[in-house]
């Protein structure tokens, strides 16, 4: 299996902006990319539970870094979280 193969767009855009592998938006892209690879998974192998444990904590730590960058700055938070497309937007 091939890294970054489902979702080479992504990658790319972070590569574009030379950021480093630090940065709390890499990581998230990252984690993001890990998740949706890791759901692909378990849909054909539903009884993975080793899997199914990593993916709980993948999905903790990616929460606890979009926590961080909300508290921090809200602007690249919601830049964020539209080019990745993983939140639905609130109605109200």
């Amino acid at each position: 299996m091939v890294k970054n193969s489902f979702f080479p767009d992504i990658s790319h855009e972070q590569e574009k902006k030379e950021e480093t592998k630090g940065s709390v938006e890499f990581q998230v892209v990252n984690f993001t990319n890990q998740i949706r690879r890791l759901t692909s998974h378990l849909e054909l192998h539903k009884k993975d539970y080793l899997s199914q444990r990593g993916l709980k904590k993948i999905l903790g730590k990616r929460q606890r870094l979009l926590a961080y960058l909300s508290k921090k700055n809200g602007i690249r938070y919601k830049e964020l979280i539209d080019r990745l497309d993983i939140r639905e937007p609130k109605n109200r």
